[in-house]
């Protein structure tokens, strides 16, 4: 356990995963069953260019959003919810609820891990990627429900000496590790890596 920096974000920590960085967590699990349910709205594709007029063309349009619909199979923001409930039970030695509907699954789920969120923020040793995998399914239902633009991606380039590694962030990365020589940055460390230039 490291009990200098926050696992997640690498920020000066008295605990294993600091209180804002669990809070993250936490608002991210309240939200996911209202955006379930919100995504029902998203199913109908927008029309873009069109000018409100139906396509004379002879292929008929997708009847429905795909990744709003794969978001609310069975599989989809169920099955990241599922999937961690059940490593928690695994772990505990608890019995896995049941769920018979996809929406009773996700609210009973996300409730589940609301409820042990300090323990799994305490002794989980993949908390680093539990808290992605929520962060990015919830970000992904939001983005489709409210319609905003997912963060743009920047290139930028490791600051370690002989590390030539090109690493990916965004304006709310809270950290990002180096795959090329294992140095971790921080949100602010991260924020100010030299951005690598496209070849021309």
């Amino acid at each position: 356990m490291n009990d200098t920096y926050c696992e997640l974000c690498f920020r000066p920590s008295v605990s294993r995963v600091h209180d804002g960085c669990q809070q993250k967590i936490r608002q991210n699990l309240i939200d996911l069953p209202g955006l379930y349910a919100a995504l029902a709205d998203a199913l109908q594709p927008t029309r873009r260019g069109d000018g409100g007029r139906a396509s004379s063309g002879r292929t008929a349009p997708i009847p429905c959003n795909l990744e709003a619909l794969d978001l609310r199979a069975r599989g989809g923001i169920e099955g990241v919810l599922a999937t961690w409930s059940a490593d928690l039970c695994e772990r505990e030695q608890w019995q896995l609820p049941q769920y018979g509907t996809v929406e009773g699954a996700v609210h009973g789920y996300a409730d589940l891990l609301l409820r042990n969120l300090t323990m799994i923020c305490d002794e989980h040793p993949a908390v680093r990627e539990f808290a992605s995998e929520i962060r990015q399914i919830a970000g992904q239902a939001s983005r489709l429900v409210t319609g905003e633009k997912p963060a743009r991606r920047i290139p930028v380039s490791c600051a370690e000496p002989d590390c030539y590694t090109v690493l990916s962030v965004t304006i709310d990365t809270p950290g990002v590790r180096c795959h090329g020589c294992g140095h971790q940055y921080g949100h602010g460390e991260a924020l100010q890596l030299t951005p690598v230039r496209a070849a021309a």
